[in-house]
């Protein structure tokens, strides 16, 4: 596993964390295919140059130049290259390069010639917004003539390998500039994605409140057509996503240059049904992963880092602790109160609706909890100091005995009380 998440939204209260890795291919080559190549080797070297010359292209604007990288024997995929070309002329870029992973690991797109498969890596910055780059891997079949490489194809669905969907492979992008972010979207109406930057202005500033610290204090949201366009942006089936509002990208305890950009991507059939207050929350519940990212590790269990993003976009006014937490709710009601803070499997994708809303209303009353009764910044500290353990066993108990002077047990009996009270 690469260590990176995603987390989403069912309707107003629910987020759906899935640890995701991209796959390495098994190296094979049939027909004219070139046999696998170290990136190092003289067709590696080759190709590697190519696309040096088509991210030239990208970032100089520079259409002849790019479709110059093209195949020209490929009439259908250089239309649709032309057309994402244009497309990418409305997206503020700062940076745009490839590298070429490793060639083989799939069958490469029929055609005549030489053929060769090739895994490579787009790495892109969006200008004043992104200080880490987004990385996306990307599956090309590459063409040779007179001697040169060209791009033919980015599609190796026929072995299962296919790159994830860029916002401008799906649409003409139209970008609003917010105060605080950025808001891309296709298919959608200016009116909707004026009023998603309008919600992530105001989620910025609430984070900015309880969450001190060096975060970029901005953020990149896309709006897709549908929901089968956002899933095709995350690479996962549109069924698992369903009902979500909303996901963050990014990658756990990443800070740095070298770690993946954040995107919050919006499902617009679910954020339509949502009213203003729905959508605040899913927007700054997001906006705490983007900014919570760097201290967020292996060590921090889910109710802690669901909880927190939870509770901070239920900071708003406006509804009661039942409203929010209907399940727990009914479970206290019915005599059912739990006896400890939810597992980690309690979160897991494709668990009852139920249950899953449950454990998010779990996480968010146990950070609601010490919010309360130690205050925002000792909920801060806590959130830092298990982020920062070296290991996830006992990092808990560690953090709760060093910023709230607890145990374990002691600070579940209190919450357990807590559940009972507020909820009873």
């Amino acid at each position: 596993m690469t260590g990176r998440w995603r987390s989403g939204r069912w309707r107003t209260a629910l987020c759906l964390p899935v640890v995701w890795a991209l796959p390495l291919a098994a190296l094979t080559g049939c027909g004219t295919t070139v046999p696998p190549d170290d990136p190092a080797g003289r067709d590696g070297r080759a190709v590697q140059r190519m696309l040096d010359q088509r991210a030239a292209a990208v970032r100089g604007r520079d259409a002849g130049a790019f479709l110059a990288t093209v195949d020209r024997g490929s009439a259908r995929y250089r239309a649709e290259q032309r057309q994402v070309f244009r497309r990418l002329s409305a997206v503020p870029l700062r940076s745009w390069t490839y590298r070429l992973v490793h060639t083989g690991g799939f069958r490469p797109a029929v055609g005549s010639g030489r053929r060769l498969a090739a895994q490579v890596e787009l790495r892109y910055r969006l200008a004043g917004y992104d200080t880490a780059p987004v990385v996306a891997p990307q599956y090309l079949t590459l063409a040779q003539r007179d001697g040169r490489w060209f791009v033919a194809d980015d599609d190796g669905r026929v072995d299962g390998k296919r790159g994830v969907d860029q916002l401008w492979d799906q649409g003409r992008v139209d970008v609003v500039r917010g105060k605080h972010s950025l808001v891309l979207g296709v298919g959608q109406n200016r009116r909707l994605l004026r009023g998603v930057a309008a919600t992530a202005d105001r989620a910025v500033p609430a984070l900015d409140r309880v969450w001190p610290g060096s975060w970029a204090g901005r953020v990149v949201v896309e709006v897709p057509a549908s929901l089968d366009r956002m899933a095709a942006l995350l690479g996962a089936s549109a069924s698992g996503y369903r009902g979500i509002a909303a996901v963050t990208t990014g990658e756990v305890g990443g800070a740095s240059d070298s770690s993946p950009a954040d995107r919050v991507i919006v499902n617009p059939d679910a954020y339509r049904a949502l009213g203003d207050f729905g959508r605040q929350v899913v927007v700054t519940h997001e906006t705490a992963h983007v900014a919570t990212r760097a201290a967020t590790t292996a060590a921090t269990p889910l109710w802690l880092s669901e909880g927190f993003a939870d509770w901070t976009g239920y900071r708003t006014p406006g509804r009661t602790p039942r409203q929010v937490a209907p399940e727990l709710s009914e479970s206290v009601a019915s005599g059912r109160l739990p006896k400890a803070l939810p597992p980690d499997e309690a979160f897991r994708f494709g668990s009852r609706p139920d249950r899953l809303s449950e454990a998010y209303e779990q996480g968010w009353l146990a950070c609601r909890m010490i919010a309360d009764r130690w205050g925002t910044g000792k909920l801060v500290a806590l959130y830092r100091a298990v982020g920062a353990a070296p290991r996830r066993e006992g990092a808990v108990e560690a953090g709760l005995r060093d910023v709230l002077d607890v145990s374990l047990t002691d600070f579940t009996a209190e919450w357990r009380k807590y559940v009972a009270g507020v909820l009873g």
